[in-house]
């Protein structure tokens, strides 16, 4: 697994009356790769009126010039022994001195991910589903999330939100597939992160979403519980019902031995 760690130095050069033209602009940045980041990348990248000119990459070891004009520059540059001796030194004054600060600094400030995975909406006849995947209280910012159909990357009908604070040094992100949904693939979320020894995987669930179980389970329990209700008052109310009326409907049997002679008249 490989996780990105950015660092860059950026230099800017005005015209003298400090206006929108003639803007020159050197930016060098570090890439670091790897669970201790052992792989490093250096690119310079010089922009002009905001205009991509030129690009040096250690992986590459040269430059690559964008226009005529830097093309024909970046051409005596890469043939100047002591321009990648200067890219060389660069590397190692922003990069490589750097990186035992960067890993303190991360391993102190370092969180892992929480991962949901959720449905937006569901397939119909003219309508793709669509699953959204959400990265919450991760902290560093650099962070990757992949989508993977029965194990391979998917990369079309892919949409991603940036990356956006939480709040008290955390991040979250959001990304979005839409896919037609079939029994016989197993989607799933894949996030890569700097506080992960491993990716976390999130695979979906087609079945009905927890929340959604929880409802219909509250339901069926408060419709239980009212049926008790009414039939315990339903028998309740028989019962009263019939000892009234066995009361006033009581008769008593006296023997006729027992009944008082009649006077003669």
């Amino acid at each position: 697994m490989h996780i990105h760690f950015l660092f860059c130095v950026v230099f800017s050069l005005f015209s003298p009356v400090f206006s929108d033209e003639d803007y020159s602009q050197f930016k060098g940045c570090c890439t670091f790769k790897g669970p201790d980041l052992e792989e490093i990348e250096y690119i310079v990248t010089n922009r002009f009126n905001k205009k991509l000119m030129m690009e040096f990459n250690s992986t590459r070891g040269n430059w690559t010039g964008f226009t005529a004009y830097s093309i024909e520059q970046t051409k005596n540059w890469n043939r100047d022994p002591y321009d990648g001796i200067q890219r060389e030194f660069e590397k190692k004054l922003l990069c490589t001195d750097n990186k035992g600060s960067i890993l303190k600094t991360e391993n102190l400030l370092v969180a892992s991910p929480t991962i949901k995975l959720n449905s937006v909406k569901t397939s119909t006849n003219r309508q793709l589903a669509m699953l959204v995947c959400s990265a919450y209280n991760f902290y560093p910012k650099q962070i990757q999330v992949t989508w993977l159909q029965n194990g391979r990357e998917m990369t079309s009908a892919i949409s991603s939100s940036d990356v956006m604070p939480d709040g008290d040094w955390f991040y979250q992100i959001h990304s979005y597939l839409e896919y037609n949904p079939s029994p016989e693939e197993k989607i799933t979320c894949m996030v890569q992160h700097l506080s992960l020894s491993e990716p976390m995987l999130q695979v979906w669930d087609p079945s009905l979403p927890v929340q959604e179980q929880i409802r219909i389970i509250v339901g069926l329990c408060g419709l239980m519980l009212g049926f008790l209700f009414v039939s315990s008052g339903f028998i309740y109310y028989k019962k009263k019902s019939a000892a009234y009326i066995t009361l006033c409907q009581g008769q008593v049997s006296i023997p006729v031995e027992d009944l008082p002679a009649a006077r003669a008249t």
